[in-house]
């Protein structure tokens, strides 16, 4: 993770110098990476041990969630990067197997079950669904523009 942590420029390491098209959502996609990083490391398994059996089950699921969405944006933002960086051409970064996956899963907002689970967890699941909806729409763009 010390990539991730100098791709966000942390550790006084240099902010990524990437295009207009996509760098502040990269940035953002490994801020909120990190962010959820710490989460599932420290806070996750506290509010885990304070729920009910079938709570614990629920948040089980959005953790899953949370991470495939984040795989996702993650996978294709760096496809992008290695387009922009002249190590891939733009057909090769959208064919079928660097295309965004579980579309449905990911798009699924909270549902009153789930918006009783904790703040924090809450939190990234919102900011990451958004994140995700923003790739998706970057995607479909890049698509239309590549036919």
């Amino acid at each position: 993770m010390e990539m991730l942590e100098h791709f966000a420029g942390r550790n006084g390491g240099p902010e990524v110098q990437a295009t207009a098209f996509f760098g502040k959502t990269y940035g953002e996609a490994v801020s909120l990476l990190l962010e959820a990083r710490d989460y599932l490391t420290y806070g996750e398994p506290l509010d885990r041990a304070r729920l009910a059996p079938l709570d614990r089950l629920r948040l089980c699921c959005e953790t899953m969630r949370l991470t495939a969405r984040l795989t996702e944006v993650m996978a294709w933002l760096l496809a992008q990067r290695a387009v922009h960086a002249g190590e891939i051409t733009q057909e090769e970064a959208l064919g079928h197997h660097r295309a965004l996956g579980d579309v449905s899963v990911c798009i699924d907002a909270l549902d009153a079950a789930e918006a009783a689970m904790p703040r924090g967890l809450v939190s990234l699941l919102e900011r990451s669904r958004a994140l995700y909806i923003r790739v998706a729409r970057l995607d479909e763009l890049a698509r239309r523009q590549l036919h």
